[in-house]
Formats: structure tokens, C-alpha cells, sequence
């Protein structure tokens, strides 16, 4: 990979990480010019959301989605090393 490419990508990543700045400050502004001029439906519409969050199963299912993992580890693992004896036969030959 030459220089200018590698330059041109660090430069890509600068812009997104300085556009992802600006976005995230101009809807940081906004919502807090929202509470500003409405304190009581702001605050309604947070109660509301804690709520729900509140009542989702997130629990049941990151445990459902760690156990899934778990699962799907060991042959995972498995798979891996019998590839890697596999490898290191081919090369012995």
C-alpha cells in the first residue's frame, strides 16, 4: 500500500470522526433547547421511555444471545484446531 492511499484513508477516517462530532453536537443542542422550552412533556417522555425500557425482557435475551455464543464456541474452537492440525500436516509434507 503506497503513502497516498494510506494518507487519504487516515484523512477519511479524521473527516467521518469529525462529522460523527458535529451531528452528535448539533442533536445534543437540539434536545437541549427541546428540554429548555418544555420541561414537563420532556420529562413525561422520559418517564415513558424508562418505562418501556424498563418492562423489555433485555436481560432474558442478551442471556439468551451469551448462551447462543457459548454454544456456538466449542465447535467453533474444534473447527479451528482441526483446521490447524490440517495445516501444519500439509506443511510437514
Amino acid at each position: 500500500m503506497d503513502e497516498s492511499s494510506v494518507g487519504t484513508s487516515e484523512d477519511l477516517a479524521q473527516r467521518g470522526l469529525r462529522y460523527t462530532k458535529e451531528q452528535f453536537d448539533a442533536v445534543l443542542n437540539q434536545t437541549e433547547d427541546y428540554v429548555r422550552e418544555k420541561p414537563a412533556q420532556s420529562l413525561l417522555y422520559a418517564f415513558v421511555a424508562g418505562f418501556v425500557l424498563n418492562r423489555l425482557p433485555i436481560g432474558r435475551v442478551l442471556s439468551g444471545v451469551f448462551r447462543l455464543f457459548a454454544l456456538a464456541l466449542k465447535p467453533a474452537i474444534l473447527i479451528y484446531g482441526a483446521t490447524k492440525l490440517y495445516q501444519a500436516a500439509q506443511e510437514e509434507e
